[in-house]
């Protein structure tokens, strides 16, 4: 599940994978912002991306998936062309450029926990000095919620887990793991819960 050919046949698969709506937590966080420049990982269709070009982000998404990016630029049309750049990367081994970033955020990109903390630490690194980032995963707890892949489940961690990665003399954290309703597959109402952590980069 960590490869492009994975993925690529996941999102050639069907038309549309996920909802296309951006991602409720960025929308809380982004709105309370002044646009400036954002790098959107694990891009996928580009819902995340597309909404900050709208409210007047300068946006830099990153996909594993060259089919999913190409669905995400053909999604945003020529009018946002000028605002979004899209861009093909293993997440195990890139690194974004330092200090380039007011809004770097990571939505549900669940891996190994020690290439994750690699990965949050070169995200981290992209942020400039009173910037934000912003991190959501899902929560241990909704694998008594839903049926979930194994494979996804054992990555799960907690908002406090993800938090650990961030030096607290650096940023200003702010760790929650808030629940929302969700139907399964069956119809029934269950709660989900988010692991979420928003920082500010101190300096």
């Amino acid at each position: 599940m960590f490869t492009a050919t994975y993925w690529d046949e996941r999102y050639g698969s069907a038309d549309r994978v996920w909802s296309g709506n951006p991602n409720p937590h960025l929308v809380t966080v982004a709105s309370d912002l002044t646009p400036g420049t954002a790098l959107d990982v694990g891009s996928g269709e580009g819902a995340d991306a597309i909404w900050l070009a709208r409210q007047g982000w300068q946006v830099t998404g990153v996909d594993i998936s060259e089919v999913a990016l190409r669905r995400a630029a053909e999604a945003a049309g020529p009018d946002l062309a000028d605002q979004l750049t899209w861009q093909q990367a293993d997440i195990f081994t890139w690194a974004p450029e330092k200090a380039a970033y007011d809004l770097v955020a990571a939505h549900f990109v669940h891996l190994p926990w020690e290439d994750l903390q690699a990965l949050h630490r070169r995200l981290a690194d992209a942020v400039k000095p009173g910037g934000t980032i912003l991190i959501v995963g899902h929560h241990p707890s909704d694998i008594e919620a839903i049926q979930r892949p194994a494979h996804v489940a054992v990555l799960m961690n907690t908002a406090e887990q993800l938090a650990t990665t961030l030096d607290a003399d650096e940023w200003e954290i702010e760790a929650t793991n808030p629940g929302r309703p969700f139907t399964d597959p069956d119809g029934n109402e269950v709660t989900l819960h988010d692991a979420v952590v928003r920082a500010v980069k101190r300096g």
